[in-house]
């Protein structure tokens, strides 16, 4: 079994959250560290990813800038979508080579992570075919974007712990204007401590990808 660093980043904005990203990804693209695993909350932030369209941005930059949302253009793939407090999102930088080679494949290994990290609570989440994500019903939980480039991977998923979900009405959420959007405490009516499901999820995310987890301090990594 593979070893896994995860890493806590804590709240951490959007940009620096993503630099140090890239500077992890090259680092592993050249096999000088091993895979990891980051968790991060940030504060309210749009994404538009690489196959994204404005006309699902909802708000004028003067509305985001009263609102305090940031807005990024982003290299991953996927539409737009919201980042905020209360939302666990996990950046995998996995090497895929030898035997995951698999876009497909990928993406419901992450899906899965979310589908069991929801069973725990009593949730029954689920695929739809057509559309990434887990979704309760017709209401998306998580959502998943990556990108893979020589078989490293980053980016990755964002799931709905305790999130303010009327941020969400500022965009058309990953390009889906027919569904709506959830949370977990939404649906169990009560709050869900973010540092509970972050446990629970890399406990899952280690079972379905075969890896060992190693808690590993956030010092500073290399800036490109």
């Amino acid at each position: 079994m593979r070893s896994c660093e995860w890493r806590d980043l804590g709240r951490m904005g959007y940009g620096e959250a993503f630099e140090r990203q890239r500077a992890l990804v090259d680092q592993r693209k050249r096999a000088e560290i091993p895979d990891q695993f980051l968790v991060v909350e940030h504060p309210p932030t749009i994404t538009m990813g690489r196959n994204g369209h404005m006309e699902n941005l909802l708000a004028r930059e003067q509305v985001l800038e009263r609102a305090g949302v940031a807005f990024h253009h982003t290299d991953r793939g996927g539409d737009i979508t919201y980042h905020g407090p209360g939302q666990l999102v996990g950046y995998p930088i996995l090497d895929l080579k030898p035997d995951r080679c698999d876009v497909h494949r990928y993406v419901r290994d992450l899906e899965e992570v979310l589908i069991r990290t929801a069973a725990d609570y009593g949730i029954e989440a689920r695929r739809i075919e057509g559309l990434t994500g887990a979704w309760v019903g017709d209401e998306k939980l998580a959502a998943i974007g990556v990108r893979i480039a020589r078989w490293v991977t980053s980016h990755g998923f964002a799931l709905n712990v305790s999130t303010d979900l009327e941020y969400f009405h500022l965009i058309v959420p990953c390009g889906i204007a027919d569904r709506g959007v959830t949370s977990l405490s939404k649906v169990l009516g009560r709050d869900v401590e973010l540092d509970e499901v972050a446990d629970r999820v890399v406990g899952h995310f280690s079972a379905v990808f075969d890896r060992q987890p190693v808690a590993t301090t956030t010092a500073p990594v290399a800036m490109r």
